[in-house]
């Protein structure tokens, strides 16, 4: 029982490694152990070279890899939260459990975001299937059973189920003509566009989840005005969210895709992933990313804004690196919402180590536990300064169009996080 690892590289896919989880341990889905190899041609091909990598620091050669747990890039390959649960209705799975991992693995697996597949959940769509794809009006309009309408249409065939999160989304590639098909579906050659379509949680009347949704949107332009990595400008219409793909880019008939794995992956964090402190992320970006400096602020700055903003999922998988040439940086934002809204009642994931709930960060001791990586007095001035924009961010957010009651009820808590910055500014003595 074994699957392979394919990578997209060189403009094509190639089948780079083979995964074989531990037989004793197979129930046990991704907290059971396993062993990888790279191919043997791949390794003979690529030996040593970084960008060839699954992920940075798994080095391509003979080794053979032992595992305790599955590697944590491939279980970002495996569906999870309302993206899990509708693979186990496609197949036909009422007991949901660890003992599906391995099923969810090798058939919902491939079309994942980033440069990586598993090579057994690659399907082909039959000559028979619907292939003129759907108009967006369609999506808009048949919101409320998607899922249904799209595998009604082929699009089960090629893994476009939800990604990763609890919010339903789903991977779509929209032809020149301005349909949309299942990613996978399409040759490469026929894609305009790549997108992933969410739509909120719950039911049409549930008010606050539409309002987190809704808002996703001016979140994203305030962290572009921020000065935070973002990308394209996200477009909502009719309860439906539409976010242009980062991990894709089409160009001259052809599609490149980039590599993308989430922090829990390039901190080795085994399983979907507990609370981790930012202390723990900012080591591992510390050791892959290609310019320290800027990629630590980078995340520091994201942190601030989430805490300001009050965007309390913040777990190690809606953060990611992208990897171009071997080059690693922090993907542009996404998955940024006034998620303090959410009426599950989601908390602040990720803290620092010294951090307590409902009080701000240490930020002078966060300075001092980072000096290994950042110059803790150029850090206390940067972040000083940059407390100096959070003050103006209830402005910013009027100006990008986030409800009124939002930035009401952000107002104080703005405050707060700016004066725990703008406090922390080194002394100079004359």
């Amino acid at each position: 029982m074994d699957c392979q690892v394919q990578i997209f590289v060189d403009d094509s896919w190639k089948t780079a490694a083979v995964f074989e989880p531990d037989s004793q341990t197979i129930d046990k889905g991704i907290a059971g152990g396993g062993r990888l190899q790279y191919d043997i041609d791949y390794a003979v091909t690529d030996l040593g070279n970084i960008a060839a990598e699954l992920i940075p620091g798994l080095t391509v050669g003979f080794e053979l890899f032992r595992f305790e747990h599955w590697p944590p890039f491939l279980v970002d390959l495996v569906p999870a939260g309302a993206g899990r649960r509708a693979w186990l209705r496609r197949m036909q799975v009422e007991k949901n459990g660890p003992q599906m991992d391995w099923h969810l693995l090798t058939q919902g697996a491939g079309s994942p975001p980033g440069n990586l597949r598993i090579a057994e959940a690659v399907l082909t769509p039959p000559a028979d299937h619907f292939k003129g794809g759907f108009p967006r009006r369609d999506i808009l309009e048949q919101r409320e059973r998607f899922l249904d309408y799209a595998e009604e249409r082929g699009a089960h065939v090629a893994g476009a189920s939800s990604v990763q999160g609890e919010t339903p989304k789903y991977l779509l590639a929209e032809d020149h003509a301005g349909m949309f098909h299942a990613e996978g579906a399409l040759p490469d050659e026929k894609i305009k566009k790549f997108w992933l379509v969410k739509f909120p949680r719950g039911s049409r009347t549930d008010e606050r989840n539409q309002q987190v949704l809704r808002n996703e949107a001016p979140y994203l332009e305030v962290a572009r005005k921020f000065g935070i990595r973002s990308g394209e400008p996200l477009v909502y219409e009719d309860d439906v969210l539409f976010v242009p793909r980062f991990d894709r880019k089409v160009s001259d008939g052809g599609v490149e895709r980039l590599g993308m794995h989430s922090l829990y992956a390039v901190a080795n964090i085994p399983g979907y992933g507990a609370a981790v402190r930012h202390d723990t992320y900012c080591q591992a970006l510390g050791k892959v990313v290609a310019d320290s400096v800027q990629e630590l602020r980078e995340y520091i700055r994201r942190d601030i804004l989430n805490l300001a903003l009050r965007n309390t999922d913040n777990h190690g998988r809606n953060t990611a690196v992208l990897r171009k040439n071997g080059q690693v940086k922090l993907s542009p934002l996404f998955d940024f919402a006034p998620m303090f809204l959410d009426p599950v009642g989601i908390g602040r994931v990720s803290r620092w180590e010294d951090e307590r709930p409902g009080n701000q960060p240490e930020w002078a001791i966060i300075c001092e536990k980072l000096k290994d990586l950042l110059a803790p007095i150029e850090t206390r001035a940067w972040l000083a300064d940059l407390g100096e924009d959070v003050k103006r961010l209830a402005e910013t957010m009027k100006d990008c169009h986030v409800d009124d009651d939002i930035i009401q009820r952000l107002a104080g808590w703005i405050d707060e996080v700016a004066a725990g910055l703008v406090e922390i500014r080194p002394r100079i003595w004359i």
